[in-house]
């Protein structure tokens, strides 16, 4: 990690997992600063994966989970049939319409984080191979797992990224804050 994570306040988990999370996610934003739409949508390795794809991606898989936590419907889910075009800007989708979209789900995730009584707090997982038979997760899981799939992707936009143009993570911070990582 390229970036210092600062807890909100000594022992504030909420927060220190709210701040984890954000981290990630920023190391993902990152990840498009400076490219064109065509750039962002490239493939430049053997993976099918581009950097729109990947910020589209790890979007509607934030919401998702946080529908699940809800024990709400989700707006935007998936089939098997629609699955690809979760990875890839399809119509008149954009990366900062992706970008805004995700802000608004990152701002809400926040606020259902910090309204739940306890991070103890359970929700189902809904029937699939990959859960367990009436499986259930707590909000704390729900943010360590957030974690961990932003953190997965980000790693693979950081690949992405440099076969593009060379740029690392902290070249990327570097350009976020305005200055040169080599200077």
């Amino acid at each position: 990690m390229v970036t210092h994570v600062p807890a909100e306040a000594h022992g504030d988990e909420r927060g220190a997992l709210l701040s984890f999370v954000e981290a990630q996610r920023g190391a993902l934003r990152r990840s498009v600063l400076g490219l064109t739409e065509e750039q962002a949508a490239s493939r430049p390795s053997a993976s099918e994966l581009s950097l729109s794809g990947l910020l589209k991606h790890v979007a509607e898989m934030e919401l998702n989970w946080l529908r699940m936590a809800q024990q709400r419907p989700n707006e935007r889910q998936r089939s098997e049939e629609t699955w690809g075009d979760s990875f890839r800007l399809v119509g008149d989708e954009t990366v900062p319409g992706v970008l805004a979209f995700w802000d608004s789900v990152t701002k809400e995730t926040e606020e259902f984080i910090r309204s739940v009584p306890s991070l103890d707090d359970t929700f189902p997982l809904p029937p699939a191979p990959w859960f367990p038979k009436d499986g259930r997760v707590s909000t704390r899981w729900l943010m360590m797992h957030l974690v961990e799939e932003i953190a997965r992707h980000a790693g693979h936009a950081d690949i992405i990224r440099e076969s593009l143009d060379g740029k690392g993570a902290f070249d990327l911070v570097a350009l976020e804050q305005g200055g040169d990582w080599g200077a």
